[in-house]
């Protein structure tokens, strides 16, 4: 069986407009996206708040795929909401909304099984709740987090303190570039490397993504597609689909953790082809796996 991965992070009800259309309500936020991808290939244990608002369906959706949700607390008041505009390049979005409600004072406390997982991740919260959040695993064989713009910039000495206890991180490229200092992004990957992880995820959207360590690079483009509908919650599937297949793996070596990489990305093309999470609905691991393989033949560049 596989080892238990444990997220922490936010449970959101998110309003998306694209250039293809718009929709409201949308099961949303990065523990949502991180748990749907990585239930693909690992038991997951998922710790976030939500209102009295949340609705039965998107509870029952998560559940249907396997997700313990007894760390995920309901409390009064509304649900966290995020509303955005995607521009044309789709890289490029615009937030109209952003309601944090019961999310603004969550303070997890992990039950015991939570306790005990060996893959922790931390998404994107503030850093001084990640830290508080990492104190009462006991053991993590690995420990993951994400963060943004705003928290390099606001609570950078807290964020650079969980990053001393951190062993992967996960962030995109103008994030690299801000947390380093650095205009190029080889070179802010050796200066984050320096500040305590083990490994760098640098994910660059429709671009691809990079993984960094002390002696490794790891170059991934992402899955070409056709049609992408709102790229909302792409990178915490990326992120989740890389740690499930590295619970599945049951260890972080060279070998497993270029496989996870592809496996993220391959559940985050899914991600896109749909509003929120309706990408992910449909999807069962064979699909994953038979991308995983058509990713694996368009990447391979070995003669007969």
């Amino acid at each position: 069986m596989s080892n238990e991965v444990c997220v922490v992070g936010s449970v959101a009800l998110d309003s998306v407009e694209t250039p293809g259309g718009r929709a409201d309500d949308q099961l949303g936020g990065s523990c949502s996206y991180f748990s749907l991808a990585a239930a693909f290939f690992a038991p997951v244990n998922m710790v976030g708040v939500v209102g009295r608002d949340f609705p039965d369906e998107k509870r029952d959706f998560l559940a249907s795929r396997g997700i313990n949700m007894d760390g995920l607390d309901t409390v009064d008041g509304d649900t966290f909401r995020w509303s955005g505009r995607y521009h044309e390049n789709m890289n490029v979005r615009d937030t109209l909304d952003l309601q944090l409600n019961v999310f603004e004072s969550f303070n997890p406390r992990l039950s015991e099984a939570c306790r005990k997982s060996d893959f922790v991740f931390l998404a994107n919260i503030i850093p001084s709740v990640q830290a508080g959040v990492l104190e009462q695993f006991d053991s993590p064989l690995i420990v993951g987090a994400d963060t943004m713009d705003i928290y390099i910039d606001d609570a950078r000495e807290d964020l650079e303190a969980l990053l001393k206890n951190v062993d992967l991180l996960s962030i995109n490229d103008s994030e690299a570039v801000q947390l380093a200092g650095e205009a190029n992004v080889v070179r802010a990957a050796r200066r984050i490397l320096d500040m305590g992880p083990d490994t760098l995820l640098v994910k660059r959207g429709e671009y691809g993504a990079l993984q960094f360590s002390a002696d490794d690079i790891f170059a991934v483009p992402a899955f070409p597609l056709e049609t992408v509908v709102d790229p909302t919650g792409a990178g915490d599937c990326f992120a989740g689909g890389l740690f499930g297949s590295l619970a599945e793996a049951g260890e972080v070596n060279r070998r497993s953790l270029r496989r996870a990489v592809v496996y993220g990305s391959v559940v985050a093309s899914f991600a896109v082809e749909g509003f929120g999470v309706e990408g992910l609905r449909q999807v069962e691991r064979e699909d994953v796996e038979r991308r995983f393989r058509e990713f694996m033949a368009l990447t391979d560049f070995h003669t007969e």
